[in-house]
């Protein structure tokens, strides 16, 4: 058995891991517990009643974080004449069209976000094995497929949070940093939360939100009450 450091040992002392804790409380123990060397992420996990193998029960979108979610998001858009322009105003870090998607396709990915309009798609479609698996590739279910890429990228530069179940029925996002305060991390996980909840697909029977916990990147989780947040 992996030994267990004297960091996590400290993060655990006094917490006791089969209880649930309100919301406010869950993420102050969070904030408490968040002693890493740099400013951890705090992430929702959330268990849903879904069964992502079948089509009607996928759980995918976006959502705005209203306090942003505390990183320097690098986009890089897909886009030809005006629109890259457009896109280089906006701001976003990388912008080309076929060149860019040779540097893809050889394998060079500096980017966390990726935007495209609309006609550059017959060449990004090219890229699904590359970018699909990052999670990266171009859809316009979540608004990274648009002809608005100004908007686009400004989303994604000011707290646009991507979500998709993953195939046990679970959706992992980061919702903030240790560093934010507790009023600002409750109202990002009540925003994701709403998301996920509008997001909820045909074919989900029975009990949608089924568990949810807190974390840091280097924290134990903690479990949510529910009801804390069903009565907020």
């Amino acid at each position: 058995m992996a030994k267990v450091g004297k960091r996590i040992r400290a993060a655990r002392e006094g917490l006791d891991r089969d209880a649930t804790y309100a919301l406010d409380e869950a993420l102050g123990l969070v904030k408490e517990r968040g002693t890493a060397k740099f400013d951890e992420t705090v992430e929702l996990a959330i268990n849903l009643g879904v069964d992502p193998r079948h089509a009607d029960q996928m759980v995918r979108g976006v959502c705005i974080l209203p306090n942003g979610t505390g990183k320097t998001v690098k986009v890089a858009v897909f886009a030809r004449g005006d629109k890259a322009d457009e896109a280089k105003a906006a701001g976003a870090d990388i912008v080309g069209a076929e060149e860019l998607v040779a540097e893809v396709q050889s394998g060079k990915i500096d980017f966390d976000r990726c935007i495209a309009t609309p006609d550059m798609m017959p060449l990004v479609g090219r890229l699904g094995k590359v970018l699909g698996p990052r999670g990266l590739m171009p859809n316009p279910k979540i608004g990274t497929v648009t002809p608005d890429v100004t908007a686009a990228v400004n989303d994604a530069k000011g707290g646009a949070v991507q979500f998709r179940v993953e195939k046990a029925g679970i959706v992992h996002a980061g919702v903030g940093k240790v560093s934010f305060t507790k009023e600002a991390l409750s109202e990002n996980v009540k925003a994701l939360i709403d998301a996920i909840q509008k997001a909820k697909p045909t074919g989900a029977k029975g009990s949608y939100l089924k568990r949810i916990a807190v974390s840091s990147t280097m924290g134990p989780g903690i479990k949510v009450d529910l009801g804390s947040i069903a009565a907020e």
